[in-house]
């Protein structure tokens, strides 16, 4: 199922409020190619719409986990031209799983001027039971990695109690596939490399490494995710001959 792309509606000054950055900032990004120009409309007003959003907000997450504008710029040029808002933000969730804390202070104006909509109560307090924001002082506590994801799923028409039974359906596999993934690296990379050596900068030559698998090990299972997914849905929904 294909969802139809949103007519792109923001100004760069929205599109930069929308996403926490500077006007500069999305300038800076579209001169060195990471985002796609903006459709120009009556008055020759360049509009975006929620790929920018989405892809901005990849690179900002890939440039907090860091990665140089050069190794960000290959990353994105790896990814397929049609990827749509929500795919991207599949790989920025991901991408942002690697860091340690992701969460931040910010008051409900704040909050709501990132999630680009008003929240009611009720939304708060779906966002709190998703683990995406918690109460903290006269504001809240919010997990920049997850915010993206929990304000669009509150349209999606399923109960909630579905969605937190797949939010623990999805941290279990995940987290039973970074312990293989680890285990097969200190086993057939770690050790070998190290066995007999004593070398501080074989050592620190490994972390380096490791950092830079991250960002690969998440683009290929964000890959395998959703040819997999595809497949799966498709088998399900679709009718026996």
């Amino acid at each position: 199922m294909t969802t139809q792309a949103q007519e792109p509606t923001l100004t760069v000054d929205e599109l930069a409020a929308r996403a926490g950055v500077t006007v500069r900032t999305v300038r800076f990004y579209s001169t060195r190619g990471l985002l796609p120009p903006p459709v120009i409309g009556p008055r020759r007003v360049g509009r975006y719409g929620p790929e920018h959003l989405s892809r901005l907000a990849l690179i900002e997450e890939l440039q907090h986990q860091g990665m140089t504008l050069s190794a960000i710029e290959r990353y994105l040029d790896a990814l397929p031209d049609d990827l749509s808002a929500h795919d991207l933000a599949i790989h920025r969730a991901l991408v942002a799983s690697w860091a340690p804390d992701a969460a931040e202070q910010t008051s409900r104006a704040e909050l709501e001027q990132r999630a680009g909509r008003a929240l009611s109560d009720g939304d708060i307090e779906r966002l709190t039971a998703m683990n995406v924001l918690a109460a903290a002082g006269e504001g809240f506590r919010v997990d920049r990695g997850l915010l993206r994801l929990g304000v669009a799923l509150l349209d999606v028409p399923i109960a909630h109690e579905t969605i937190l039974a797949a939010r623990t359906v999805l941290m279990d596999h995940a987290r039973s596939t970074a312990q293989e993934l680890t285990r097969l690296f200190r086993d057939e990379v770690w050790g070998p490399f190290t066995e007999g050596e004593d070398d501080p900068e074989r050592v620190e030559s490994m972390k380096a490494l490791s950092a830079h698998m991250q960002p690969l090990v998440v683009q290929a299972l964000v890959t395998a995710f959703q040819r997999s997914l595809r497949d799966e849905l498709r088998a399900a929904f679709t009718p026996e001959a």
